[in-house]
Order: structure tokens, then C-alpha cells, then sequence
């Protein structure tokens, strides 16, 4: 069954992948992205209140270690007088406490917590988005949005997990949490550095970093 087109590259090769619990998911033959239906997403009542259940501490030493894997990277392209985005911080933005700790000002966007958007028109040397992209609805408009803010040279960190064909779509658990409606693989973010004339490299299975 046909889709009208593909929501990150706009083709219009786009299938019926699975259905899972009547929810319905699409996959594109251009870019391997693969989305939920828009009429399976949950409300945003709902989905604001599983994001409250969260518990995101930027003291967190665990949960630190866990950005690290973007933070690193990121911190060793950089350096002081930068200024970064976090895109997506979500209710306790501890990425932008790590880099402010180092010195860097880091502004912070969040559509549900921080939805000041006079930062989208701001410029930024360095944007962060950890554990955002596989909420985007639209992503090819939140990926202008971010190419928009981001100087040229400037880097853009991305870390969300990978699905790959040999991974059972059904049983991946990352499919199943309900705020998750985008999946991309390694094909998928080639296309997007194609689309959007940035470098890219890839890091390690789900951070990967693009160069504008």
C-alpha cells in the first residue's frame, strides 16, 4: 500500500513495512526511513506525560556516561567561544550542563519544556540532539530547522539507535516505546548528509556527527 511520500526525503517509493498492534509503519526505498503512520501517534497529552516520566538527572553519573558517547566527540571538535544548541533537551538537559561545565553557553530548545523559539533564529557553532531524531514527526523540516541555526564549519551531533535489517522490527525495543515514530539506519543518515550537503561521520552504532 502506497503512502503519498516519504517524510525525510519526500520520494515517493514508500510501503507498507509492518504492522504491529494495528499500528502501521512505512518504510522508504529511497532513504530506509522508517515512520509510524501519522493517524498512530500518540496525542501530545500523552506524550508530554510519558516524557514526565523520564528521569533524566544531569547529576546522574550513569545517565552522563551515557551522553558522554555524543558529548566527547562533539567537545573535541570545538573550542572556547562556541556556541552550542541543545535540540530536544528534554526536562533536565544534562548534555548542556556537561559543556557548560567546560565553559561553552549552551542554549536549550524543547518543543514540551523549553519552547522558546527565538533561539531557532539565533546561529550556533555546535547542535546537539541526543535521543531526539525518533521523536521527529517531520524530520525533514526539523533538519532544515537545525541546518538553518548552524554557521557553516559548525558541527551537529546526532545519537538515536540504528535499526538494521538483521534486527526483527517487531521485537526491537526501541520500536516499542510508544514516542518513538522515526527509525533511521546507516543509509538513512547518508541520505540525509546527501540531502542536506553536510560531511558526515559516523562514530559508533548510534552517535553520529555531521559537518555543514
Amino acid at each position: 500500500i502506497p503512502m503519498d511520500c516519504c517524510t525525510l526525503c519526500n520520494a515517493t517509493d514508500v510501503y507498507l513495512y509492518s504492522q504491529i498492534d494495528k499500528r502501521k509503519y512505512y518504510r522508504c526505498q529511497n532513504c530506509k526511513f522508517i515512520y509510524l503512520d501519522s493517524k498512530d501517534r500518540l496525542s501530545p497529552n500523552d506524550e508530554k506525560n510519558r516524557y514526565d516520566l523520564h528521569n533524566n538527572n544531569p547529576l546522574d553519573k550513569q545517565y552522563r556516561e551515557f551522553l558522554a558517547r555524543l558529548y566527547e566527540p562533539i567537545y573535541k571538535k570545538i573550542k572556547i567561544g562556541d556556541k552550542g544548541l541543545d535540540y530536544g533537551c528534554g526536562p533536565g538537559p544534562a548534555l548542556a550542563a556537561m559543556f557548560n561545565e567546560q565553559g561553552f553557553a549552551v542554549d536549550l530548545y524543547d518543543p514540551f519544556y523549553f519552547p522558546d523559539k527565538s533561539h531557532l533564529s539565533k546561529k550556533y557553532n555546535f547542535i546537539t540532539c541526543s535521543e531526539v531524531a525518533e521523536h521527529f514527526y517531520k524530520p525533514a523540516k526539523e533538519f532544515r530547522e537545525i541546518d538553518k541555526v548552524l554557521v557553516k564549519g559548525g558541527w551537529f551531533g546526532m545519537m538515536t539507535n540504528l535499526y538494521d535489517d538483521s534486527t526483527s522490527f517487531e521485537s526491537w525495543y526501541y520500536r516499542k516505546d510508544p514516542t518513538h515514530v522515526s527509525f533511521y539506519s546507516k543509509e538513512t543518515l547518508h541520505k540525509i548528509a546527501s540531502i542536506m550537503s553536510w560531511n558526515i561521520e559516523e562514530l559508533n552504532h548510534n552517535v553520529v556527527l555531521f559537518q555543514k
